[in-house]
């Protein structure tokens, strides 16, 4: 088949011309200027709004759109003006009542308008780029009404006055205020620009002044509160008759002349400032600080800032207090209700904020490693409260007391010398018998290894196991004599590993010959079943319970201490004693035997022995007698068994010098493993390196860090670079 010739198709105007009655256009807009001025009159309840619309959409069709258009702009014109004129005339009050009547008939006119001109709206106005009828009409308001000479400045003058005098306390009618803002909005930029404008200079000139009146007349706190109202009333009225996007600008005013301009004189207020709240625990009003000051720049580091000087400063106080220091237990428990306090601050007032945190831990930090007896301090008081101090409570609020002191172990930084006070005190406790509760132990430990790792609990926890073997050597001990031991003395023997307990050499005193014989009767037993091993009794460490009988028969159990136990049993065999004669009999050494005598025979209802001449101090020259007159309601007595005290002069300096001396290898172990992994490295690396890897134990002098580096080279550990003798090399 072929292809079929393809056919084209054209659409043409018809060609003959339509004639049109010259005046025709002229008789169509007279209906229409007529409707127009009926509909501004409010007659246009007798309009035929379909015969209106025909007329405009055949004016528009035979090309009169140019005369309805510009026809319409001067109708309504001339409306406006008259309007106008009548808005100018309205006094007082009834200016913006005027003002908002007429907003409304023009709305509803311009509404009729519209649809009669819809075909226009529809062909005409955009082939032009004309106005659309909607839009005209609003500009025509815009400039005939709002932008008229004589009721611009006035309109705005009586919001900016209405708003003035609701901020007084009158009350306003803000439906009005709405309505006459809502108009602003609706005629596009003239809201930002007539209104918003002056309307926020105005309010900043206002709470400049006001905020100047407050701060010379109000309390810090009561000035807060007062900013804080000013706010919610400015949101609120945003809420109630302004632009939405008028808050953000508006509260912004507020926070910069209330709070911005007034920081710093506000945190600082006398009598009633941050450091009053915080003295006072004002939780109110630091959390309403709070809030208000995170609106504005640099506000929360201004809080945090005056915080962390006011709480350093009295942590400084606090740690180097000669009072606060005598009492260890009290001087820990200060801390504790410091770190209570500020916790509960910032979790009630600060909203948990994590800088605030962070601040508060860098303060304790700093102020309790001022005082270099912190750790000790701290170990005394764990030991006061696993001693006596957590009877009767609850294993909850047990861990909550340990964790509360693990939260101070952590600002340490010499953690090593709390391990070295930690061991010492409870050697003490479980060797005397003391402590509240073996569970309670070791959960602490378990805090103290988790925070610090194995190496750092391994020797306390050997002392546990010391404890138990113990059990397990002395029921083999008694099951072997049982036959030969008879009436004497009972012997309860802790065996202590040399390595996990600190015990510290001390001259073994001479002990009663009845105690002697089964002492050596267990050595026997001890090393007969034990190879290779050596004991050596540590009767510092022991106590002992003897009974007594005085005068007129009465018989008293007496706990005592080893020493102790020594003294008194010279007394079976003498009646007078001298302090030399004491010494000489038994050996231990003075200063122990001093605090002895003292706590048998000076002190008020534990004095079994009778001291002349008689006072408070043992003096050399002093003799003693067996006090018949002893007399106690209990019959168990326990003398001179004292807790843990914090260590004199001479006692801290020994402590200080053995955690020096323990430092040394681990300093030295550091630099061997850094410089195994670098190989080369210069000094400062090195010295950042070592207190880096150390800083969990304790914070390592650089000057001892050198002398350890030192001491690797004269060892051949390391070398120094020939070319570079700041460097250091490793040698395999």
């Amino acid at each position: 088949m072929s292809a079929q010739k393809r056919r084209t198709f054209k659409i043409e105007a018809f060609k003959h011309r339509v004639e049109i009655d010259p005046k025709y256009a002229e008789r169509t807009w007279k209906v229409l200027e007529h409707a127009i001025h009926e509909i501004y009159n409010h007659n246009a309840s007798g309009l035929s709004f379909e015969e209106l619309y025909r007329n405009a959409y055949n004016m528009v069709l035979h090309k009169y759109g140019e005369k309805l258009y510009s026809g319409l702009v001067t109708t309504m014109t001339g409306h406006l003006k008259e309007i106008a004129k009548s808005i100018e005339d309205a006094q007082g009050s009834l200016f913006l009542e005027e003002l908002d009547r007429k907003w409304g008939e023009h709305n509803k006119a311009l509404q009729m308008i519209r649809d009669i001109m819809m075909y226009m709206d529809r062909t005409f106005v955009p082939s032009s780029g004309r106005t659309p009828v909607h839009d005209l009409g609003l500009n025509l308001w815009r400039d005939n009404i709002i932008h008229s000479s004589k009721i611009q400045s006035r309109l705005l003058d009586t919001l900016l006055d209405l708003i003035h005098r609701e901020r007084k306390g009158e009350v306003i009618n803000r439906g009005l205020m709405r309505n006459i803002t809502k108009m602003l909005m609706d005629l596009g930029p003239v809201y930002q620009e007539d209104f918003e404008k002056p309307f926020l200079e105005v309010s900043a000139s206002f709470y400049s002044g006001e905020s100047q009146q407050l701060i010379e007349c109000c309390d810090c706190g009561e000035y807060l509160r007062k900013a804080e109202k000013r706010l919610s009333e400015e949101t609120e009225r945003v809420s109630h008759y302004l632009d939405s996007a008028s808050e953000v600008k508006i509260t912004s005013v507020v926070e910069g002349e209330m709070i911005a301009n007034h920081m710093q004189r506000l945190v600082h207020m006398e009598n009633s400032g941050l450091v009053n709240m915080l003295v006072d625990d004002k939780y109110e009003d630091l959390a309403r600080m709070y809030s208000l000051f995170r609106r504005v720049t640099d506000g929360l580091s201004t809080i945090r800032d005056v915080m962390t000087a006011h709480l350093r400063e009295t942590g400084r106080q606090l740690v180097s207090d000669p009072e606060k220091l005598k009492d260890p237990v009290d001087f820990v428990q200060h801390l504790l209700d410091e770190k209570d306090k500020y916790d509960m601050i910032i979790s009630k007032s600060f909203n948990n904020d994590k800088t605030f945190q962070n601040a508060l831990n860098s303060s304790f930090e700093y102020f309790i490693n001022l005082n270099n007896r912190s750790p000790e301090f701290i170990s005394l008081y764990v030991d006061d409260k696993l001693r006596k101090g957590l009877k009767g409570v609850t294993e909850e609020d047990v861990e909550v007391v340990l964790d509360k002191v693990m939260m101070l172990f952590r600002y340490l930084q010499e953690k090593d010398v709390f391990e070295k006070y930690y061991k010492q005190h409870l050697a003490k406790r479980l060797l005397s018998g003391k402590t509240v509760s073996d569970d309670v132990e070791r959960s602490m430990i378990v805090k103290l290894k988790t925070e610090c790792g194995y190496q750092f609990t391994s020797k306390l926890e050997g002392m546990f196991t010391d404890m138990k073997t113990s059990v397990d050597t002395l029921q083999g001990f008694y099951a072997s004599q049982h036959a030969e031991i008879g009436d004497g003395p009972t012997l309860a023997v802790q065996v202590l590993t040399t390595g996990s307990w600190p015990t510290q050499p001390s001259p073994p005193c001479n002990l009663p010959p009845e105690i002697i014989g089964i002492c050596e009767k267990f050595r026997t037993y001890y090393l007969g079943t034990h190879t290779g091993r050596r004991l050596t009794w540590q009767t510092n460490m022991g106590t002992a319970d003897i009974k007594a009988t005085f005068g007129k028969g009465q018989k008293h159990e007496l706990n005592v201490s080893t020493y102790q136990m020594c003294i008194l049993m010279l007394f079976n065999s003498a009646e007078r004693l001298s302090y030399k004669e004491i010494e000489q009999a038994t050996e231990i050494p003075a200063s122990d035997l001093k605090r002895c005598l003292q706590s048998i025979a000076c002190v008020k209802g534990k004095n079994v022995l009778r001291k002349e001449p008689m006072s408070k101090d043992i003096a050399e020259d002093d003799a003693f007698y067996f006090n018949d007159k002893f007399t106690s309601k209990f019959i168990k007595v326990k003398i001179g068994t004292v807790a843990a005290q914090k260590e004199s002069e001479p006692e801290k300096q020994e402590t200080r010098q053995r955690v020096e001396e323990d430092r040394k290898p681990q300093i030295e172990a550091a630099i061997v493993r850094i410089m195994k992994s670098r190989r080369v490295l210069d000094h400062n690396t090195i010295v950042t390196e070592v207190t880096s890897q150390l800083q969990s134990r304790f914070l390592p002098n650089p000057v001892v860090i050198k002398k350890r580096i030192e001491s690797l080279i004269e060892r051949e550990f390391l070398e120094r670079d020939k070319a570079d003798r700041k460097l250091y090399r490793y040698l395999a």
